[in-house]
């Protein structure tokens, strides 16, 4: 224990003009600490060590409040590595979902559509439909003839044909093959009855040629053998030629004597027609009101002849 010091003096009376920041105050009961101050110099040196207390606690403050700030800045960019992937990534949009899981978003789970397929056009379509074609187009005035063949499905006298097709006309040439074969077979067409038949050819020498070709070619051809296809612009058997023309402004358009709702059965009429002029027979004329126009009527350009107006017919043999 510390030994008891002299006895301490009584304290003398407060000194009014002392300085409030003096270092006079001591603990209670304690002995240690600066002596009560008795001139200036004690007392500025109170003030300084106060003063650099009162420095260190604000020192020690910054720096814990500099680690909070670091810590705070190492948690935070952790976190954002670790959002990341802990790769180095452009920013995101707000509101926008990364992986893909925002419900306004296509996800795995939905049905991806099918493609719409269009069904093409069958046969009787295709021939039922209209295609553009200039009233007075002059193409190239070359032919190609269509490959493949067709054979003769019928019996009796066989006529072999080729089908030739000027170049640029811009239509379809396949359509035209099968709608010739299938229409001079047809029992209600020249083959009636087996009487003969009929054989297409892509090569070889023909019987005839069956030609689709412009307004301005087919007029050409025709004028051939002197005959005036400018005025009606219709078609033609080149008679002075191995061609029979079928006018593909016609083929493609058809007449206002059939109407846009019966294309099929004007393109049958067109081809028996001109074939029937190749097989030697020609033209003849409606006799009865109301009747069926004869198939080597000039359908055509009217049916109304001599005041006898027919119906328009496609067929040699028409059904009764």
């Amino acid at each position: 224990p510390a030994q008891r010091g002299p006895s301490v003096p009584p304290a003398r009376p407060a000194d009014p003009h002392a300085p409030a920041t003096g270092g006079d105050e001591r603990p209670p009961g304690g002995t240690d600490g600066p002596a009560p101050a008795k001139d200036g110099k004690e007392a500025k040196d109170g003030k300084e060590a106060k003063d650099g207390k009162g420095a260190k606690g604000r020192t020690f403050t910054g720096i814990a409040a500099a680690a909070v700030t670091t810590v705070l800045a190492v948690v935070v960019a952790g976190q954002v590595a670790q959002d990341n992937g802990g790769g180095a990534t452009a920013a995101q949009p707000a509101g926008v979902d990364r992986e893909g899981r925002d419900g306004t978003s296509r996800s795995d789970d939905r049905e991806t559509p099918k493609p719409v397929r269009v069904k093409p056009l069958s046969y009787e379509q295709k021939m039922a439909k209209a295609y553009p074609l200039a009233p007075k187009l002059k193409a190239s005035g070359k032919f190609e003839a269509v490959p493949g063949t067709a054979k003769a499905p019928g019996r009796g006298h066989k006529y072999r044909y080729r089908i030739d097709v000027e170049k640029g006309l811009g239509l379809d040439a396949a359509l035209f093959a099968r709608a010739v074969q299938e229409t001079l077979n047809d029992d209600r067409s020249w083959a009636h009855d087996g009487e003969m038949t009929f054989e297409r050819i892509s090569s070889g020498d023909p019987d005839f040629v069956i030609t689709l070709a412009s307004p301005g070619t087919t007029g050409e051809w025709c004028e051939k053998s002197g005959l005036d296809t400018t005025v009606d612009n219709v078609s033609c058997d080149s008679a002075a030629t191995e061609r029979v023309m079928i006018n593909a402004y016609r083929w493609a358009q058809g007449s206002s004597t059939f109407g846009p709702d019966k294309l099929f059965a004007y393109r049958q009429m067109l081809i028996n027609h001109e074939v029937g002029h190749r097989l030697g027979h020609n033209h003849v004329s409606c006799g009865t009101p109301g009747a069926l126009a004869p198939v080597m009527q000039q359908q055509t350009k009217s049916l109304n002849i001599d005041g006898i107006k027919c119906r328009p017919n496609a067929w040699v043999h028409p059904p009764s």
